[in-house]
């Protein structure tokens, strides 16, 4: 695969010193980290080996990854990795895909408290899709999914929503048989939609009263009841988008498509066009006007904002599994849906330590190994290469 000719660490390496001294005061300990791990990624400040072709003699350094899930470089294997794990877990049943949106209001809220608001919307959506779903007037079953939350849209704006992918039924209460949903129709939108955005009101009132919500800047105001209680009200009147999209084709089309989803970042490096007089240039998608493909000019300290506002609290999980494919019990209650289903046991395989290389070329098919020079020969370590901090940007820590 070629390497892009512009990426985001190279807007970081060029503008991300400037950045950090005029923004010290407002950038958080997390966002330094990421822009220090994607400026080191790849580059002797994190060290690596030296390669040499066993065919022609071609050499090659190779650095190591920064491995930050912020990263764009970063993603391949560990994408590939969890599509492998995945896999195993399919059943043949429809599959559908839910998006869950909150309103202008609270968006606000959620980037002044990550963390807080983030858990709100992993879990009143999960409560949302469980409890419509387990009421015999809609499914009657137990249903399980796993949820990946994202934070921007194609422009980069700040916009939290959370992609569900939920196989088309479950088991009944009693475990003893498999209820299928309708052809093509999972659950009411409109039901969901109602539900979530009361379950959601709620626990942030509920947040707010501990003391768990903190407001600064153009939200400060919001430290007040009352004016908390009428930012509520407008979002209470607010529609509250759950959108169902097409149902997937088939299980396996489950995988080769959210596998698109699951370890994206806020912008991929391939979109990146150029820079130009501290101008960056990007493609994105205007999905309000039928998905065309446009192109989107911002300034350098711009671009860098926007990234950093998608920038996850330190250990948080933005994949999440529930129902009959929570973690506790998966594989329990996974061979009791295989069995309702009349699918054969699944059989565990134990795959035997690799190294990287081999590992990315068992998952993608694409190999890290052949040379790029005479194509035929091998690129074998010879020689370590230490890390050596000094050669990229200083990051200026002033928390």
């Amino acid at each position: 695969m070629d390497r892009p000719k512009l990426e985001v660490a190279d807007i970081f390496r060029r503008y991300g010193a400037a950045y950090r001294e005029q923004h010290a005061d407002s950038m958080s300990v997390a966002q330094r980290r990421v822009m220090s791990a994607i400026e080191q990624c790849r580059t002797a400040a994190l060290g690596g080996h030296l390669e040499r072709c066993d065919a022609c003699g071609h050499e090659r350094n190779c650095y190591n990854s920064c491995g930050d899930r912020h990263c764009p470089k970063c993603q391949s294997l560990a994408r590939a990795r969890w599509i492998e794990d995945r896999n195993s877990e399919l059943l043949n049943v429809p599959y559908f895909h839910l998006v869950f949106t909150v309103p202008e209001q609270i968006a606000a809220i959620a980037y002044q408290n990550k963390r807080v608001v983030y858990n709100i919307l992993l879990r009143t959506t999960a409560e949302t899709l469980t409890t419509i779903a387990a009421d015999p007037k809609h499914l009657g079953a137990q249903i399980g999914f796993f949820a990946v939350l994202h934070t921007w849209g194609q422009n980069l704006h700040f916009h939290p929503h959370l992609h569900c992918v939920v196989p088309g039924g479950g088991p009944s209460p009693d475990g003893e048989r498999w209820i299928a949903c309708r052809p093509g129709f999972f659950l009411p939108v409109r039901v969901l939609s109602r539900l979530f955005r009361r379950l959601f009101l709620t626990a942030l009132k509920r947040s707010f009263k501990a003391g768990k919500l903190k407001f600064f800047s153009a939200l400060e105001h919001l430290h007040e009841p009352c004016a908390f209680a009428r930012h509520l009200d407008r979002a209470k009147e607010s529609e509250w988008v759950v959108y169902a999209k097409r149902p997937f084709a088939g299980p396996q089309q489950v995988l080769d498509y959210v596998g698109r989803y699951t370890h994206r970042v806020a912008i991929s490096n391939n979109r990146l066009l150029d820079i130009d007089n501290d101008q960056v240039r990007f493609q994105w998608k205007d999905y309000r006007h039928h998905d065309r493909v446009k192109t989107m000019t911002l300034s350098a300290d711009e671009f860098i904002r926007r990234f950093l506002l998608h920038v996850l609290p330190a250990g948080f999980q933005r994949i999440r599994y529930y129902g009959f494919l929570c973690s506790r019990s998966r594989q329990e209650k996974l061979a009791l849906c295989r069995r309702l289903l009349g699918m054969p046991p699944s059989v565990p395989t134990t795959t035997a330590e690799h190294d990287y290389r081999d590992r990315f070329e068992d998952l993608t098919g694409s190999s890290l190994r052949q040379c790029p020079e005479c194509h035929r020969g091998h690129m074998v370590p010879v020689a370590i290469l230490p890390s050596s901090p000094s050669v990229c940007p200083a990051v200026i820590d002033s928390s």
